[in-house]
């Protein structure tokens, strides 16, 4: 038993690497794999304790990866605490729902949802040009995409970083790299929302949470060193997470569509 313990945990450690590395890197994809990696890697049995879990260790490895982009002068502070301060009004009525929907059913719906992400990362983030931050009626239109975000956020227990980094160039007009920075925040927010709307209701292991963290710091603090060394390879690196998470939703379509 010991030892199964201990390769759990060692699992968890470095699934949440990959994670706090993917978030650091390029602002999410790695996130949406929380779950999915808590399920069919370390063996978390109930799909909304995994969804729970999963939102405890994105919520510590988003803040954690925040520090170094903050310190870079990546983070817009005053977009970043309005984009959340709606967002986390959506992530809570958002998590409330997908606590009542049927575990098998929500991994069908989050499976759907991946390969959604997998082809908006397949397009490639736009908005990498001039900073045109901040942009006309700034505030109301980061209010009305941060809801939004959040409550999809919260539904299905991610990060959302896919949404967030566009978001944020959409509704502001800054540049992708103080968007992936600035989304670290939002990130954070919408996961810490979620993740206690879900321990509430005693559905988080936090043993696997614990070993998410630990990777996912590691991972993080990584991926924030690769960021400007990797920008030139960043599209390919978009390629190859996409194609792992439309690998997962495959796998978790079949599975659970036979379930």
């Amino acid at each position: 038993m010991n030892d199964l313990v201990t390769l759990a945990d060692l699992l968890a450690i470095l699934c949440g690497l990959l994670v706090g590395f993917s978030l650091a890197l390029i602002g999410g994809g790695g996130s949406i794999l929380a779950t999915p990696l808590l399920l069919y890697v370390v063996g978390v049995r109930d799909p909304h304790l995994a969804i729970g879990t999963s939102a405890v260790a994105v919520a510590a490895n988003a803040f954690a990866n925040l520090i170094p982009h903050a310190r870079a002068g990546h983070v817009r502070w005053k977009a970043a605490f309005m984009f959340a301060a709606t967002g986390v009004t959506g992530a809570f009525v958002g998590s409330s729902f997908g606590k009542l929907v049927d575990g098998q059913r929500l991994l069908v719906l989050f499976a759907v949802l991946m390969l959604v992400v997998a082809a908006l990362m397949l397009r490639g983030r736009r908005g990498g040009g001039a900073d045109r931050y901040p942009r006309p009626h700034l505030f109301p239109r980061l209010g009305a995409v941060g809801f939004a975000a959040g409550g999809l956020s919260g539904f299905f227990g991610i990060g959302g970083g896919f949404l967030i980094v566009p978001g944020l160039i959409f509704a502001s007009g800054m540049a992708i790299i103080e968007a992936i920075g600035t989304s670290l925040f939002s990130v954070g927010a919408f996961a810490t929302t979620t993740a206690l709307n879900y321990a509430a209701s005693g559905l988080v292991d936090w043993r696997a949470a614990a070993g998410f963290i630990a990777g996912g710091i590691l991972g993080g603090w990584l991926g924030a060193l690769g960021a400007h060394r990797l920008a030139k390879t960043r599209g390919t690196l978009h390629v190859v997470f996409a194609l792992a998470i439309i690998a997962v939703a495959v796998f978790m379509l079949v599975k659970n569509l036979r379930g």
